[in-house]
């Protein structure tokens, strides 16, 4: 048995038992016969929209598959953001080794280029351990370029981002959308008219580029992510009782303070883009006096509620997902989840 450095101490459903294995399809277990070809590492993908019970599920799976977890938010890789991004308890990070939280500061560029390189170095890292890993998150744009990679874009552009976000501040995201309407009219209807940083950016490689973004990527060379089996499981809770989680966890990130959290990153980090984020948005808006905190809260339960939707329709467009019909922390989908890896690592 490999050692383990690391043990979760989640709490199984009746039946389904705490055990710490090597990580499945590892090479170099002893089991195979001479000259038999090995099987690739696994690494499971829980995937689903906000509040859907993602973390818990991969805490349980990491508790009994010796997994570590490879974190896939487009903020949650930002440190001192905390309550508006749900990031995993301290306790909970204790029990299984995270990955790619907390790895920039607010006021650094991060891409989701440089999401695919770090997390496929973790993947290979964990994969090296003999354990499991369980990508875990919501960004979509993160879980593509991780697992098909993404095209050269034209390197960035700091003096035109400058300029576009400050004309943003001035006239709202709606004067980047319609601005990108005009530059690449596909790529504009991919994209959603509240989503500064990625119109922005769209913006930027249409600019540099000198051709639509949308022709970029239907020329692109994919450079998928290979060495690796994917198993991806869904989750898929029902729509009325994902809104009911949504409300109660935006309430909930307001009582705990995230007015005060935003004005502390404010104040050390300046009008960074990585603060126009759902839910230090409307914090901010409490803070400029625009909202009341009241009015905030209701804000970002719908702005939410609509980010809910719109990654239920991405991860609809990924291959072979095992979609469960439930929230990650309930038994059934646990003993879904575990069945489906372990079929994986016998398959």
């Amino acid at each position: 048995m490999v050692a383990f450095a690391r043990k979760s101490q989640v709490d199984l459903p009746a039946g389904l038992v705490a055990v710490v294995r090597p990580g499945p399809g590892i090479r170099g277990q002893g089991s195979e016969k001479p000259g038999e070809s090995l099987p690739d590492p696994l690494v499971v993908i829980v995937l689903g929209p906000t509040a859907s019970g993602k973390t818990q599920l991969s805490l349980a799976l990491a508790g009994r598959f010796g997994g570590e977890i490879v974190s896939c938010d487009s903020v949650a890789v930002y440190r001192g953001m905390e309550l508006g991004t749900a990031k995993p308890a301290p306790e909970e990070r204790a029990r299984v080794l995270h990955h790619l939280l907390d790895v920039a500061g607010p006021d650094e560029p991060f891409t989701a280029g440089e999401y695919s390189r770090r997390a496929r170095a973790a993947l290979r890292e964990i994969a090296a351990r003999n354990h499991l890993p369980i990508v875990t998150g919501g960004t979509g744009l993160y879980l593509r370029a991780l697992t098909e990679g993404l095209f050269a874009a034209p390197e960035r552009q700091e003096s035109l981002r400058a300029r576009l976000r400050s004309q943003a501040l001035k006239r709202g995201s709606a004067w980047l959308h319609r601005l990108l309407h005009r530059l690449d009219p596909a790529a504009a209807a991919r994209i959603h008219a509240n989503d500064a940083p990625k119109l922005i950016r769209a913006i930027e490689v249409c600019v540099a580029a000198r051709k639509p973004l949308s022709t970029l990527l239907q020329n692109q060379e994919k450079n998928p992510l290979t060495g690796f089996r994917l198993l991806r499981i869904g989750l898929n809770p029902p729509r009325e009782a994902l809104y009911h989680r949504i409300n109660a966890r935006c309430a909930a990130m307001f009582a705990a303070g995230l007015v005060e959290e935003t004005r502390a990153l404010l104040a050390r980090y300046g009008e960074v883009t990585a603060l126009d984020s759902l839910g230090y948005r409307q914090a901010r808006a409490v803070l400029d006096g625009t909202l009341s905190e009241e009015d905030a809260i209701q804000a970002a339960q719908q702005g939410h509620r609509n980010y809910a939707k719109r990654q239920m329709t991405w991860f609809r467009r990924e291959p072979e997902v095992h979609w469960i019909a439930g929230f990650g922390d309930g038994a059934e989908a646990l003993r879904a989840a575990s069945g489906l890896v372990e079929s994986a690592v016998n398959a």
